[in-house]
């Protein structure tokens, strides 16, 4: 017996020892661990989100667009220039060195106050009990969005600066305090909650990269939950939205008020089964689920291409994710270190936070998803916000030196042609 089932009980560590080394997955390691790997990382997910979002919202907004304007694709056409405009974003902000971006910081952090406070100007507008555009004629900008960006690369400059003493108190919140405060103080005017938490995450999230003391953590973590409450008892829209969370929801109440959307996000999700209903045949956004192109295209995604769509999605995501944890790990520059922290946690953070709320794994809460979700002035920033971590990649010795190493694409477009004498 026993020289049988030793046998026996060594091959499933054998195998897994066998699949660990295998040419496959050992060739996967490779690419994973190589210098590049975050640079075309952030490039390929970056990428494939963008083409996604486009043909999502080409989808979900169809039929409001056309009870809008007479055209189905007018939504579209619009999320197809500013995708453009965000392309050109991303490219420019790739570009950037780490100097100068340390230079623009609080420049682009100063423009973006500004713009902020214009909110509550005679261009401000106001959506949905929400004061948190600008607006001139039929171009609108949200500031806060830009905000984000500004906020990482100003309180990545700050806490850079304070390095050597940010475990003394005075030194970690002064000036980085009053900067976020100030930005989330006039977001919070506006009644935007859902911006203000993504700002509290990235905030929250660049302090604790950067070294701060957990007790600080705990003070600011109950001063940041009773604000929360505070905005959350003041508003009957808000109110509703937690109780539809924590099952208040039943056949009466999901005909209308905030139980309507979640149980349509529901249905749709539960329509796409596994597979899906195929792309452009949702029943949802028939003016059944509302924001159906905006912050619950999540649930149109779950409709149309099922189980696989939403996790490559999911997936893509995660990749960034990868990509940002590296070029943390990997740099000796804190102010890349801190920065590359607010950006990944941004931009996966909000699109979980979206995620949760489709899913019913939270409140409705009211952000986009990140690339994907109709909206320009997210589309714009996220790209920008996206290159800067491309920047940052770039800012590898041993990335740039492969970059540089490898032929340009025109190159090795040309490589292919046949020479003058094969001809």
């Amino acid at each position: 017996m026993s020289a049988t089932s030793a046998p026996e009980r060594e091959r499933p560590a054998s195998t897994l020892s066998q699949l660990r080394n295998a040419p496959s997955v050992r060739s996967w390691r490779r690419r994973l661990e190589s210098p590049v790997a975050p640079y075309y990382l952030i490039l390929g997910a970056t990428t494939l989100l963008v083409g996604l979002g486009l043909v999502m919202v080409l989808s979900a907004s169809s039929v409001t667009s056309f009870q809008d304007s007479g055209s189905s694709f007018t939504i579209a056409r619009q999320q197809a220039i500013y995708a453009a405009l965000g392309v050109v974003a991303f490219a420019v902000a790739s570009r950037f060195s780490v100097t100068w971006l340390k230079r623009m910081a609080l420049p682009a952090f100063v423009l973006a106050l500004v713009l902020q406070l214009a909110v509550f100007s005679p261009i401000g507008k106001e959506v949905k009990g929400n004061r948190n555009w600008i607006g001139f004629g039929s171009f609108t900008l949200q500031p806060s969005e830009l905000g984000k960006l500004a906020l990482v690369l100003a309180g990545a400059l700050v806490l850079a600066r304070k390095r050597k003493h940010i475990g003394r108190f005075a030194h970690a919140m002064l000036p980085f305090a009053p900067l976020a405060g100030a930005l989330i103080l006039l977001v919070l005017v506006g009644r935007d909650l859902g911006t203000v938490l993504v700002l509290l995450l990235i905030a929250s999230t660049m302090l604790f990269v950067a070294g701060v003391r957990m007790r600080l953590f705990v003070a600011g973590a109950i001063a940041a939950t009773a604000g929360v409450v505070f905005m959350v008892q003041g508003s009957d829209n808000r109110m509703s939205r937690i109780g539809s969370w924590l099952g208040a929801c039943n056949d009466e109440a999901a005909l209308s008020g905030a139980c309507y959307q979640r149980v349509h996000a529901t249905y749709a999700l539960a329509d796409g089964g596994w597979w899906g209903v195929g792309l452009g045949a949702s029943r949802e956004k028939w003016s059944w689920l509302p924001e159906a192109h905006n912050d619950f295209i999540f649930a149109i995604i779950g409709e149309e291409l099922g189980l696989p769509g939403t996790l490559v999605v999911i997936g893509l995501y995660l990749a960034i994710a990868f990509a940002a944890y590296r070029i943390i790990a990997g740099t000796d520059d804190f102010f890349v270190r801190v920065a590359s922290a607010g950006i990944l946690v941004w931009i996966v953070g909000q699109a979980f936070i979206n995620i949760g709320s489709v899913t019913g794994l939270l409140p409705v809460i009211g952000v986009p998803l990140p690339l994907v979700s109709a909206g320009g002035s997210a589309l714009v920033t996220t790209l920008a916000a996206l290159g800067v971590l491309v920047a940052f990649a770039r800012n590898d010795p041993q990335c740039r030196e492969a970059l540089a190493a490898r032929p340009s694409l025109v190159r090795r477009s040309l490589a292919v042609l046949p020479s003058r004498g094969q001809r």
